[in-house]
């Protein structure tokens, strides 16, 4: 007799979702992250709180970041995992248009799961999102503009790109003042896209006007004690090495002596050891010794006698920026200074800003170092702040190295869903039912603007596909007067390479979520008493 029990291939606590059921998993886990950072998108878009647990436990963040949100949300579905990941991506890239990738590829995939209930075959609603997206990327390929030849235009278009960016963050009510510092950031970069050649120094106190940009390179340290507080002509010998004294460091070993006077002679062998290294340090010839890790007191009080400045714990990633902008490598052994490459600086001095000393190093090698410090009047504000300049600088960046500009305002995104329609229109067969979907996701990123700051987003976006239909290519949304406007006159510019990789990326991740028809869970991995995992 034969058994009508079904044969089960994964373990007992494995999960399989199969078909249909897998590709709905897919889709409402994309739209709820969709969903989640929707209400932030546009220049009147709204902010989150973010509470940590665990051992950061109370700690708020106040973000608008879309990057950020994600990043900090905990999502246990695979199509969201999916998003959260090209979100980060689209950061690491470009910077800026985190938001708008996510919300693209969750309204493609909330158009898709309409189509699927229509019967459509994946496959086929695949097919006419490719034809849509080559379609929308040539369209927006034939609206960019460079202005790269002309210094001043170009300039100008930064200007209006770093404004357009920082309209929908915390600093838009600074928007002017900021963009500037970040175009000057940028602009002293002299099309080298270093973009750690630029650092920022986050100080509470004071308000967000009161944020500057400091020709020279900040670091926040002091020198030790009773050494030279300026040093003019540096040369600066950047190490990662232990300056504490250096005992035996193995684990578990132990001396054992049969009278005090052994352990003042292991002290007495310490220093000297010690002492040698300090030597050796000297021998470099330089006038500045910069550290990754601590310098004990010994150390430092042997510096101090040879006239030397000190500077001990420079964190990783201002030691590292510090190489690269003053002409030096780091160095961890100093028996051939022959072979070591120092760093230099006209002037090494303290500075003041607010209640904190920091030194500056000034005339570095690499002459477009320069350091922005952000003021604020609490840390949730100037980490905001940051996180916003930092958005607008790697904008600018990549528009430097991309020097194609598109319009904002919903306008690039109508302009390219106008192209999908006519094409649309067009074809023959199913694809074209694929096609007018990928055109209505491309229009929710207008709508959504326009719904964030309270217009009436149906009226404003029919206008504006009204208005490029008939070929005025340059409207978009004006949401300080909540009309249509020229994007040109008003001077709403974003980054083409910003605007390509969200067109690109979303299309990408929203066909990869469709494809799939299975989703399997391995089985934990279960504790076995004192044996720890099996």
């Amino acid at each position: 007799m034969v058994s009508l029990n079904p044969v089960r291939i994964l373990k007992n606590e494995a999960e399989e979702e199969k078909g249909e059921i897998a590709r709905l998993s897919s889709f409402v886990g994309a739209i709820a992250i969709g969903d989640l950072v929707k209400s932030t998108l546009g220049p009147k878009g709204m902010d989150k709180i973010l509470v940590a647990h665990g051992r950061s436990a109370g700690q708020v963040e106040v973000t608008n970041d879309g990057a950020t949100i994600l990043k900090a949300v905990g999502v246990d579905n695979p199509a969201a995992k999916i998003l959260v990941d090209m979100s980060r991506v689209q950061d690491d890239e470009v910077g800026d248009g985190t938001t708008s990738v996510t919300v693209f590829a969750s309204e493609l995939l909330r158009e898709a799961e309409k189509l699927i209930e229509q019967k459509l075959h994946p496959q086929t609603i695949i097919a006419g999102w490719r034809a849509a997206t080559q379609t929308a990327r040539s369209a927006l390929i034939a609206a960019a503009q460079d202005n790269s030849n002309n210094v001043d235009k170009f300039r100008e278009d930064l200007m209006n790109i770093a404004r357009t960016t920082l309209s929908s963050k915390i600093l838009s009510q600074h928007k002017e003042y900021f963009a500037k510092l970040a175009v000057d950031a940028v602009m002293r970069l002299k099309g080298s896209g270093e973009m750690s050649a630029i650092q920022l120094i986050k100080k509470t106190g004071g308000t967000l006007e009161e944020s500057f940009l400091d020709e020279g390179f900040l670091l926040d340290k002091k020198p030790g004690v009773h050494q030279p507080k300026r040093v003019e002509n540096a040369k600066i010998l950047i190490a990662n090495t232990p300056m504490d004294t250096d005992k035996i460091k193995v684990f578990g070993s132990s001396i054992k002596v049969d009278s005090m006077a052994k352990i003042a002679e292991l002290e007495v062998a310490e220093k000297e050891k010690m002492k040698d290294k300090v030597n050796k340090i000297l021998g470099h010839n330089c006038t500045v010794f910069i550290n990754r890790q601590l310098i004990y007191n010994y150390p430092e009080q042997l510096f101090a006698d040879a006239g030397v400045m000190a500077i001990e714990h420079a964190d990783f990633d201002g030691i590292e920026r510090l190489a690269l902008v003053t002409g030096g490598e780091i160095v961890s052994t100093f028996d051939n200074p022959d072979l070591v490459k120092m760093g230099r600086c006209d002037l090494i001095e303290q500075i003041m800003i607010g209640e904190d000393t920091l030194l500056r190093f000034s005339g570095v090698p690499l002459g477009e170092a320069c350091t922005i410090v952000i003021r604020g009047a609490t840390q949730q504000i100037i980490d905001e702040a940051e996180r916003s300049l930092h958005d607008a600088l790697c904008v600018l960046t990549a528009t430097v190295k991309e020097t194609r500009i598109v319009y904002g305002g919903g306008c690039s995104e109508t302009l390219m869903a106008t192209a999908v329609y006519k094409l649309a229109a067009e074809t023959p067969g199913k694809e074209a039912m694929a096609m007018e979907s990928f055109a209505r996701a491309l229009l929710q990123l207008p709508i959504t603007i326009a719904d964030n700051a309270g217009y009436d987003s149906a009226q404003l976006v029919s206008e504006l596909r009204a208005g490029h239909s008939q070929g005025n290519s340059t409207l978009g949304l004006n949401m300080y007067e909540g009309k249509v406007g020229c994007m040109k006159e008003l001077g709403i510019t974003e980054s083409f390479a910003v605007k390509r990789q969200v067109l690109m990326s979303a299309s990408e991740a929203a066909e990869m979520i469709l494809r799939v028809d299975n989703i399997i869970k391995c089985a934990p991995r279960k504790r076995v008493p004192d044996r720890g995992y099996c």
